[in-house]
């Protein structure tokens, strides 16, 4: 005998009408419909984000339930649902594509609705009896999905920089510091335009990046600081409609000791909610770290290109097998992955450009586009530099003899005999030199512009390679 409808479904009402749920989802009616309107990507809504909105609506419930606004068994029940999930329960509810209605009410709605559901469930009681637990009146109670949205990012960025970018920042940074002590005294050509130019010391050059990630670091930083004034609070249109007058300053302080952070109410909650600038911020602070990390990477193919027709001053790790065809071929794959990772992080931040300014009047509807690009990029490229340090930067050595002998051979060298023979006199022994393949220095002796001892010291490799001191 076969179950009837109401067996396996239960039945759901919003203000369009009645519709069949599933018993076992913990989303409801208005979710159902955004998975019915949005099947675009298949890409859900990022755990981080997810997170973002469960610790919102935590603070909401403990905000308004000291307030008065709800019950304390409400707002206990909600808290204690948000937890659940927090810690793992029920991540799968969360279904609306992150392609869909503007402003983000359709994944606000999924969590509104999944919370109240699991609250209904601690109380005693069934899903669906909203009646009891509402998504709107009671999880949503004084928020909108204007407010509450562009809170969310800011949290859920905030995430993101503190569990995954800031923690492979510094495991990079220390990594290079290394290799840049370990390799201090390998002595190889420098290079500019491509072409040879006066010696440098490969291990300085390592240290080079890490001063420069060092720099980007501190820049993210100071742009996470436009992160902590939220608009929670703001209601529909920043006027803080429906709210208690001391919910917003409340529940600002409640999500500051959530996090850990120095986050405030805004102080104009109209201005938090319309401009995303404090995105557009972090954004171009991660595009821009994105960009050298993209430079480092294909440095390091450069270096290590060969074995026997490249530079090959330098063996990257070796991590798979490089072709399917040709045997014993390795290829530097964690640094193509890397450029990848940064080309997308690039291209994430100009979808962010075009979507901040894309608002109107009271509302800017782009924002859950900003919210998965954001967080998206904070952890893919968190996750790439992890993987940078570990896998690449960590096993590289050097080919010592190799990038001696393109050091040596350079005629860029000729440049430390400029203040000796003079300019003129230096780029003629250059060009002899490249035409006979005769050294500078024999040419230079024979042609008696300087003696011996002298052009020793000039062109002590040693010495030339060494950085001014600070």
């Amino acid at each position: 005998m076969s179950e009837t409808p109401e067996a396996t479904y239960r039945r759901e009402r919003d203000s369009m009408g009645e519709r069949l749920i599933p018993s076992s989802a913990y989303y409801g009616i208005q979710t159902l419909r955004a998975r019915e309107n949005f099947p675009i990507s298949g890409y859900k809504p990022l755990a981080t984000y997810v997170d973002a909105c469960l610790l919102i609506k935590k603070a909401t419930a403990i905000a308004n339930g000291e307030l008065g606004c709800i019950t304390s068994e409400i707002a206990q029940a909600i808290v204690q649902a948000a937890d659940e999930i927090l810690r793992g329960q029920l991540r799968d509810q969360f279904v609306v594509d992150i392609y869909q209605a503007g402003a983000g009410t359709s994944h606000h709605m999924n969590v509104n609705e999944v919370l109240a559901n699991r609250a209904l469930e601690i109380l005693g009681d069934r899903k669906g009896n909203y009646s009891r637990v509402n998504p709107n009146d009671h999880v949503n109670y004084g928020q909108s999905t204007n407010d509450v949205i562009p809170t969310a990012i800011r949290l859920g960025a905030l995430l993101a920089l503190e569990h995954s970018l800031y923690p492979a920042l510094s495991e990079a940074i220390v990594t290079l510091e290394y290799q840049g002590e370990a390799l201090q005294g390998v002595i190889k050509s420098g290079r500019t335009h491509l072409q040879d130019a006066v010696p440098v010391r490969l291990g300085e050059g390592f240290r080079a990046w890490a001063q420069i990630l060092r720099d980007h670091e501190g820049r993210i930083r100071r742009a996470e600081t436009d992160l902590y004034a939220l608009g929670l609070g703001g209601s529909a249109v920043g006027t803080g409609l429906n709210t208690h007058p001391r919910y917003r300053h409340r529940v600002a302080e409640i999500l500051a000791d959530l996090l850990r952070k120095p986050l405030v109410s805004a102080p104009h909650l109209m201005a938090a909610m319309q401009s995303m600038a404090p995105f557009v911020s972090v954004s171009g602070a991660l595009r821009n770290l994105a960009q050298d990390c993209a430079k480092i990477s294909h440095d390091l193919r450069l270096m290590d290109s060969g074995p026997k027709t490249g530079f090959k001053e330098i063996q990257l790790p070796p991590v798979q097998p490089g072709s399917s065809i040709m045997p014993g071929k390795y290829n530097p794959v964690i640094a193509e992955m890397a450029s990848m990772v940064c080309f997308q992080v690039m291209g994430y931040d100009s979808a962010i450009l075009l979507a901040a300014q894309a608002g109107q009047l009271e509302l800017n509807v782009m924002m859950p586009l900003i919210a998965y690009n954001l967080i998206h990029s904070l952890e893919i490229l968190g996750n790439t530099l992890a993987v940078l340090a570990k896998r690449c930067l960590a096993g590289i050595t050097a080919n010592g003899d190799r990038c001696l002998a393109y050091a040596e051979g350079s005629l860029a060298l000729v440049t430390a005999l400029n203040p000796h023979i003079g300019y003129l006199n230096a780029a003629a022994v250059a060009k002899e030199s490249l035409e006979t393949g005769k050294s500078l220095r024999q040419i230079v002796l024979e042609q008696g512009l300087m003696d011996a001892e002298t052009l020793s010291q000039v062109l002590n490799l040693e010495q030339m390679s060494q950085l001014p001191q600070a």
